[in-house]
């Protein structure tokens, strides 16, 4: 039980106006919460309220009465007793008498409504004698926008969950609605308020009920917010648009017949409104309107609504008709909201009612459309008007002829037959500019406006019989009127549409795009009703596939055509057209693959491969012919080149290759089956390769080489683990059989490593490229066979120079499982033994990084490798190959988060050095080889080591080996070393800055800045480092944007500006400049007094950019001038 004295400092809590709404919401959720836990009864807190509730004093009876309601609002739940509920309505509904306490008591009776029904609810009697009292006694234009918006709400509630009992209240009930929302402006009480009218007329439907008598008055009331202006505010929280207050107030003018006879003219007056968003609203309500008024209803306005269409269809659309490749599938002209919403209109208006259809058919300007189509034969030579014509009537009549089945038979039945006569399509032999052709004469005039004209008409036939998807699997239209005629006609008009493809006179664009536009229309209609006949569907596809194989290239029809393939394809894969998928596999996939695989076409190899591939992307069976069929052609082209040294066969393997890796690849998640395919294609190359003994000559170039390691990476990549096996076993075995196997018996010491020299065959580079490819993308799951012997190849290799063997052994070191600890061992070999075989045994000991960069390498300085990379054994060309191998093994090591990776950053410091610790001269170019090892290191590759090709990472990788690393560079830049090696330093603290995440910048700006500017004026001097330059200078420009780095830059601004103000000079990369002009003018957030000094140095550099001859660099120029310019002004506070 709550304490008397407790529960009285609760409501005197919450009664006192001066204590803070935090203490008044605790009190009233402490006497709550005890009303929930029982530990406190209502009976009890009314008792103990009685004086609050009664009181004269009117503020505390406000807050006493506020108070029961909003605890009573918090227990909605709460089980009550009727007696208790019947006790409060009636408190409550007495209350509404109490303007002062107006709030209270509208919580209060909306915290009875809202109760759930095993709570105790409140009954019928109490709900009419509830809302008697709210319409007698409350004023709700009187009150707040919050009261009004209570009181719109029970108001709502009362009539959603009491209906019956409202009922009985009548006139009394619409007067009071009238009254409560003439002149309402609050965007939260106006939707509410138009829900009102909604309920209502559900209420009083009849013609002759209460409603009916007031419909004038209550439709004058809120048909003036029509059309709604309302503009959301940027700091409105109630998240009200203007959408749904539009569309509240059109299901409020549409929710009753009754309203009819003032809401249509309203909304055709609106619809002539020069505003574009008064038309749109007029349409959706009127669309409204036609749905819910009925045809009886809005039949007196069909000749209106007709004149209003009309006009509004002429001033939303262009007289421009695009010819463009996107087009082909579209009306070809720009839609905006307004048109659509009149299609929307027009096409629920003859759904409803055919005989609106008729205002259409015995239009004056639709009837005489067809002597504009056959005074002009050329789009382009037509005036605005006569387009504007054509294009309008074209898309009222496809609407129409959509709308419904028995709305296309009356369409066709009125216009069809003239149109085929207007484009010369007759059925009679007769003289003049005419061919014979069966039962026809077809002319050899084309006229463009016709034939959009009838594009549109069979568009419409056929995507009505598209929408017969859900009723029926199979439309059966070969009954109705439309579809004879289409059948009747079909033979000629895929003639005009095919004789217009091959046009060649002076508008051939336009003339190709309407002839494939209407091929594709005639070869998409549905359903073995079609009226588009085996035969003359097979003639669309022979027509369109004869256009991509002939010898005319890449040209518009060309491109036209293949589109229309692609579309056709997919339509008959998703409709599952078992008949039309024989024959487009028989005369488009099986001609495109054969071409495809022979090589033999007129056109340039890639456009053959291209037009076959997007054709086979339609559907799975296609895609697995294509890749079968293009699987037998490389291998028949390999082995032309094995055999005769062809070497055009190698660069169709190439063209081959990328075409698979472009075009099928992307889609693998898409198409079924794809990848069980890829894999069985890369498992062919290799069976292909195995049987090439020795190639007759080299390969020309290395395009080949590289197509065959993107395909071969990228395969293994999106396999499955046993697809991956698979491929790897098989690899393994070509690697045997080749003189590559004897390669891993070198031993590893200097004199063998000094002897290596490039000397593998074509075949072997070709078979090591490919399985290191493999290699890098497999899945650490994945098994690899004799991986010991693999990792002394591929070192092997690397000393060679041969880099995907060392990003190879990169990936082998991040994938492979640890010794102990691990969840796996891969293949037999931990990742600790890959370390003693790359490194034999010596650099196996992790030594921690020293920050002060006094860290000594002793392990690492007696490993082959690192004494390779240091110069201390072998050739310039062996040691920049060893420190290329070490950067990627320590990649790999880096992602995974091994310690290893920090001796071999020793190392790669050391060779920065122009003398190592040992006292060895180390060559320039090793220097430079060794800077930007720590770009492998550190930036994002696309060829090896990440999420694509499964690499193991580590979070925040990159985070932790920049702590490390960049204090040992800071503390070598600073302290000693030659200008070349300094430079060399700052690349390689350049690669690790510019490719960490930008939030560790930030947090170490003070430090770095300072770094970054040295490393600008150090690499600006020449042209070398120029990339570098620019990913520093985007690092310092992220700096100079941020809060942070603004901070710091306040301290360096004289150092950043005299920085700044030499590279908008750079010569050697536009970027820089503009770049740097784009960083001066950062530097503008920056405190007055801090830049104010610079201001003329400024301006003199950024004038000499005026006169840069890349135009970007000057428009930025003018931009960086006027804004330092403006700080110059004496009215600027110093």
């Amino acid at each position: 039980m709550v304490e008397t004295n407790q529960l009285t400092q609760y409501l005197e809590t919450f009664v006192d106006i001066t204590r803070s709404p935090t203490e008044q919401d605790d009190s009233r959720k402490a006497i709550a919460s005890s009303l929930d836990n029982d530990s406190l009864s209502i009976n009890q807190l009314v008792r103990e309220m009685e004086l609050y509730l009664t009181t004269t004093d009117n503020v505390v009876r406000a807050r006493g009465i506020l108070l029961l309601a909003e605890v009573l609002d918090s227990l909605k739940a709460k089980p009550l007793t009727n007696a208790i509920v019947h006790t409060l309505v009636g408190f409550f509904s007495e209350k509404l008498a109490d303007w002062r306490a107006l709030r209270g008591a509208l919580v209060g009776c909306l915290a009875l409504m809202k109760r759930k029904d095993v709570a105790g609810v409140v009954t019928h009697i109490d709900a009419q004698a509830m809302a008697k009292s709210m319409l007698q006694n409350v004023q709700l234009q009187a009150l707040a926008p919050h009261d009004r918006k209570l009181g719109f709400e029970l108001l709502e509630f009362l009539l959603q969950q009491y209906s019956e009992a409202m009922s009985t209240m009548g006139n009394l009930l619409v007067y009071a609605t009238c009254e409560a929302i003439d002149g309402e402006k609050d965007p939260q009480c106006l939707i509410v308020a138009f829900h009102l009218i909604e309920l209502l007329a559900q209420l009083f439907p009849s013609p002759s009920g209460p409603l009916a008598s007031d419909a004038s008055d209550l439709f004058e009331v809120f048909g003036c917010y029509f059309p709604l202006h309302f503009t959301h505010t940027k700091d409105d929280e109630t998240n009200i648009r203007r959408e749904d207050l539009a569309r509240g107030l059109s299901l409020a003018i549409s929710s009753t017949p009754l309203f009819e006879p003032y809401a249509i003219p309203l909304l055709l007056e609106k619809l002539s409104s020069s505003l574009p968003i008064a038309k749109v609203d007029s349409l959706k309500c009127l669309k409204d309107c036609a749905m819910k008024y009925g045809v009886d209803r809005m039949k007196k306005h069909y000749g209106a609504l007709w004149s209003a269409l009309k006009d509004t269809f002429y001033s939303s659309t262009g007289t421009h008709l695009s010819f463009a490749l996107e087009s082909i599938t579209s009306p070809g002209f720009e839609i905006n909201e307004i048109h659509n919403e009149a299609v929307s209109l027009l096409q629920r208006l003859v759904e409803q009612d055919i005989s609106f259809l008729g205002f259409v058919v015995e239009d004056i300007r639709i009837n005489t459309v067809f002597d504009t189509i056959s005074r002009y034969s050329q789009f382009r030579g037509m005036p605005d008007t006569s387009k504007l014509e054509v294009l309008v009537i074209s898309q009222i009549l496809s609407v129409s002829a959509k709308a419904s089945v028995q709305s296309c038979n009356i369409i066709f039945q009125t216009f069809f037959f003239r149109l085929m006569n207007t484009l010369g399509i007759v059925e009679k032999t007769s003289n003049g500019d005419v061919v014979q052709n069966g039962n026809f004469t077809v002319s050899t005039r084309l006229y463009h406006g016709g034939l959009h004209l009838c594009i549109e008409l069979l568009a419409a036939s056929k995507d009505l019989t598209l929408g017969f998807e859900e009723c029926s699997p199979t439309p059966d239209c070969a009954q109705e009127s439309w579809c004879s005629m289409v059948k009747r006609f079909s033979v000629p008009l895929i003639q005009v549409f095919a004789s217009a493809v091959y046009s060649s006179s002076d508008d051939s664009v336009a003339d190709v795009y309407l002839g494939v536009k209407g091929l594709l229309t005639m070869g998409m209609f549905w359903g073995g009703s079609s009226p588009v006949s085996r035969s003359e569907f097979e003639k669309i596809l022979v027509t369109l596939t004869s256009i991509i194989t002939s010898k005319s290239g890449k040209t518009m029809v060309w491109e036209l055509a293949l589109k229309a393939l692609v579309w056709i394809g997919s339509f008959i894969d998703r409709y599952h057209e078992t008949d039309k998928a024989r024959s487009y596999m028989s005369i488009v996939v099986d001609k495109l693959v054969s071409l495809a695989c022979s090589g033999h076409c007129g056109l340039p190899y890639p456009m053959m491969l291209e037009a076959t591939s997007e054709v086979c992307s339609t559907g799975s069976k296609y895609v697995e012919k294509m890749v079968l069929g293009l699987e037998e052609a490389f291998c028949s082209s390999l082995s032309d080149f094995y055999v005769n040294g062809n070497f055009k066969s190698v660069d169709k393997c190439s063209h081959l290759l990328g075409c698979l890796t472009n075009k099928l690849l992307p889609r693998v998640a898409e198409i079924d089956g794809l990848e069980k395919l890829l894999v069985h294609f890369a498992i062919s190359m290799w069976n292909q390769i195995e049987s090439c003994g020795v190639f007759s000559c080299d390969f020309n170039g290395g395009e080949f080489v590289e197509a065959a390691i993107t395909i071969m990476g990228q395969i293994v990549g999106i396999a499955l683990v046993d697809s991956q096996n698979s491929i790897i076993q098989k690899a393994y075995r070509v690697v045997l059989s080749s003189t590559l196997a004897a390669m891993e018996s070198i031993p590893l010491t200097f004199v063998a490593l000094e002897d290596l020299q490039r000397d593998l065959s074509t075949r072997d580079e070709l078979i090591l490229s490919l399985f290191a490819s493999i290699i890098i993308a497999a899945s650490p799951a994945a098994s690899i066979p004799d991986a010991r012997s693999l990792i002394h190849l591929f070192l092997v290799s690397l000393h060679k120079g041969y880099i995907p063997a060392a990003q190879a052994l990169g990936s082998m070191v991040n994938k492979l499982g640890r010794g102990t600890g691990g969840t796996y061992i891969t293949s037999g070999c931990s990742l600790e033994e890959a370390c003693d075989i790359i490194f034999q045994a010596d650099f196996a000991s992790g030594e921690k990084i020293s920050s002060n960069g006094s860290g000594k390498i002793i392990c690492g300085s007696e490993t082959t490798l690192s004494k390779i990379c240091l110069g201390f054994c072998g050739s310039l060309e062996h040691q920049t190959h060893a420190i290329t191998g070490l950067a990627w093994i320590g990649k790999g090591l880096l992602m995974r988060g091994d310690e290893r990776v920090n001796e071999i950053a020793l190392v790669l410091v050391e060779c920065l050095k122009s003398t190592n610790c040992s006292g060895h001269a180390l060559h320039p170019s090793a220097m430079k080889h060794a800077a930007d090892a720590f770009s492998i290191l550190m930036s994002d590759s696309e060829v090896c080591l990440n999420r694509k090709f499964h690499a193991v990472i580590r979070p925040l990788y990159k985070q932790r080996f920049f702590s490390k690393i960049v204090p040992i560079l800071e503390s070598l830049i600073m302290n000693f070393q030659t200008p070349l090696s300094r430079k060399m330093l700052h690349v390689a603290l350049a690669h690790v800055i510019s490719n960490v995440p930008v939030t560790v910048i930030l947090d170490n700006t003070k430090k770095l800045q300072p770094m970054i500017l040295e490393g600008l004026s150090v690499l600006s001097i020449d042209s070398v480092e120029k990339e570098t330059l620019f990913s520093l200078l985007l690092v310092l420009s992220g700096t100079l944007t941020d809060t942070k780095g603004q901070q710091s830059a306040e301290d360096n601004a004289h150092i950043i500006i005299e920085c700044l103000v030499k590279l908008t000079s750079y010569p050697n990369l536009m970027v820089v400049r503009e770049t740097a002009i784009q960083c001066l003018l950062a530097l503008l957030e920056l405190p007055h007094r801090r830049i104010y000094p610079f201001r003329i140095q400024v301006l003199q550099a950024i004038a000499k950019s005026l006169d840069d001859p890349k135009r970007r660099v000057r428009g930025e120029a003018i931009k960086c001038r006027q804004a330092w310019a403006s700080i110059t002004s004496t009215n600027i506070p110093f």
